[in-house]
């Protein structure tokens, strides 16, 4: 309840920003500004582990009250009602409190890097946490990882903005709060620190790199603190590494960047069907009855399913049981129909939740699916072989294989996974397998399932930094609106009276609805100007020429370059459907890339 309260009075704070700022601006005033960023990234660090914290206890505490009022039993009625209502409580959560889409976390957050200057609202801090458990808690097959990345950005980005920080150093900051997210949630400090820089790709400087490690060390530390040894997934491999079943290793590679391939496309393919749903509350219907089916037939999609993994690592696998289906444990054929059913619709879970309106993210789906798919391997190459391979190996090589292909995040997956299990015994397997994973999983999804929606919209921000920066920038800032506008029936005279009035060498032709038909060149008419005999026999519809081109509004800055790169020009007029708005010039449109390009590479 205290670390909750925290949560709040961190929104409070953005409140009343004014008053507190005056204190605090003498304190700030006496530190350099490498100084002040060490600073916040550890209070971003801290915060961002208390939010982790609030929310898988929050989670846990929402279940245990789930579970226990229904302590007669979890038939068919649990199942499919339980998860159900925890969506639709879900949904109007969000539509009456928050009024705002906090889905997808993790998407989100790297949208507003990307054309948002790393604005994320700080309502974000409580509401995908609350939101977030009662989706999980209720049953929901997400994940609580988005929420709390999201939550942990945003508390990065509102600090940032609250000390009046630059883009950089506010992009910095949310890359702080996620990592120390990360961190906090799994006690994973490495994997706090690639998971930035891989998912939301931030550059790898001594700038940079330094206040990750404070956040992300910070979050582990105070996880330590605030939940002792107890973690969300730990699993100690006592097993020697074989080199023998390296072979093996490279066929769950395979294997895993496939079914990645499946879980990303499926993803993207459910939720556009779910989106063609017009209705919200048909579409909140049918997302909730297709989760509670599938939860009927396959329990461990109930909730996050960190339970059921930790159950398959301990060599457990009535886990895998079927309420309604059922099979016989001693059977392995019907383990690995059970298992590989539960491979192949797990991802139809997880997008019914989030499209009916649940809150949740795709991470601990992907690590369960992983789990399930490197246990549904082991079975298959030890009937089939006499290789002695133990299942909680694979199984932890095929989380870090699934997290490699799904977020092609290879890095990511292979230090979250060694940190989770104490140590780096199982690291050659874990190489292996998600550097296959991953080659395999490019080879036919070219971004992430994080990335793919604002790679095709070409809002993307990669490590290279001239393309970000075409990403970032904001031209439509630098339109030009003072150019005087003539009609094609005014004559030359009216023409002469513009140009006296206007300090531009340009002239927009337009009609009465404001289309655009021509531009008229103050050196097209220099000569003209002074025969007044001409005044009134000429029109401007004689004298005015076609642009090599136009810019519409919705156009990238990628778009505007390449225009004015391909035609030569230094001057382009900018409509928004047709209707004149003004001018761009290559000379401002230039000056602003680079100064944003300086402000990215300060170091």
């Amino acid at each position: 309840m205290i670390l909750l309260c925290l949560c709040f009075y961190l929104c409070i704070v953005m409140k009343f920003e004014e008053q507190i700022k005056k204190p605090l601006n003498k304190i700030v005033s006496r530190l350099s500004q490498t100084q002040l960023i060490y600073l916040l990234s550890f209070i971003v660090g801290l915060l961002g582990a208390l939010i982790a914290s609030v929310m898988k206890n929050t989670i846990h505490f929402t279940a245990e009250l789930v579970n226990s009022s229904f302590s007669t039993g979890k038939g068919l009625l649990f199942y499919f009602i339980i998860p159900f209502t925890g969506v639709v409580l879900t949904y109007f959560f969000v539509k009456t409190f928050v009024k705002d889409n906090i889905s997808h976390g993790i998407s989100r957050v790297l949208h507003a890097i990307s054309k948002k200057k790393s604005y994320l609202k700080a309502k974000n801090i409580w509401a995908s946490v609350i939101a977030g458990t009662i989706t999980i808690g209720f049953g929901g097959s997400v994940g609580a990882e988005a929420p709390i990345v999201l939550a942990g950005s945003s508390i990065g980005s509102s600090i940032g903005r609250f000390f009046n920080l630059n883009y950089r150093q506010i992009t910095l900051l949310l890359g702080c709060g996620a990592a120390g997210a990360v961190s906090g949630i799994f006690k994973a400090p490495i994997a706090g620190i690639v998971f930035t820089l891989e998912i939301l790709m931030l550059d790898l400087t001594m700038s940079s790199i330094v206040p990750l490690l404070i956040s992300s060390v910070t979050a582990a530390t105070v996880a330590w603190i605030s939940m002792g040894d107890q973690v969300l997934l730990s699993f100690s491999v006592k097993e020697a590494f074989l080199i023998n079943n390296v072979p093996f290793y490279l066929i769950l590679g395979i294997f895993t960047g496939l079914v990645s391939v499946w879980f990303s496309k499926m993803t993207m393919i459910t939720e556009k069907l779910y989106n063609k749903i017009n209705n919200q509350g048909l579409k909140l219907l049918a997302g909730g009855t297709a989760l509670s089916v599938l939860v009927l037939l396959f329990p461990s999609f109930f909730g996050e399913g960190y339970n059921s993994v930790k159950s398959l690592l301990d060599g457990n696998e009535s886990v895998l049981n079927s309420v309604i289906l059922g099979f016989l444990p001693d059977k392995w054929w019907a383990i690995l129909i059970i298992s590989g059913l539960i491979v192949l619709l797990k991802v139809f879970a997880t997008s019914s939740t989030n499209a009916a309106g649940g809150i949740g993210g795709v991470f601990a789906p992907v690590l369960f699916t992983g789990a399930v798919a490197g246990f549904f391997s082991s079975k298959i190459i030890m009937h089939y072989s006499t290789a002695e391979i133990p299942d909680n190996r694979f199984v932890l090589a095929g989380m870090a294989g699934m997290m490699a292909g799904v977020m092609h995040a290879p890095l990511t997956a292979i230090f979250l996974i060694a940190e989770i299990t104490g140590g780096y015994d199982l690291l050659i397997p874990l190489i292996i397998t998600s550097t296959i994973s991953y080659i395999t999983a490019r080879a036919f999804t070219r971004y992430s399932i994080y990335h793919v929606q604002l790679a095709t919209q070409g809002e993307l921000i990669t490590h290279h930094k001239d393309k970000a920066v075409l990403v970032i920038t904001d031209w439509r800032k630098d339109i030009e609106t003072d150019l005087i506008c003539v009609k094609p029936d005014d004559t030359l005279r009216e023409l002469v009276k513009a140009i006296k009035r206007s300090k531009r060498n340009i002239f927009p032709v337009v009609d009465e609805y404001g289309v655009l038909e021509g531009v008229v060149l103050l050196d097209n008419v220099r000569e003209l100007m002074f025969n007044p005999d001409l005044y009134d026999e000429v029109l401007v519809r004689d004298l005015m020429t076609i642009p090599t081109t136009y810019i519409d509004v919705s156009e990238s800055m990628a778009s505007v370059m390449e225009a004015f790169n391909r035609t030569g020009e230094w001057n382009l007029p900018v409509l928004d459907k047709g209707i004149y708005v003004g001018f761009i010039s290559k000379a401002r449109i230039f000056a602003t890339y680079r100064d944003m390009l300086l402000q990215m590479s300060e170091d």
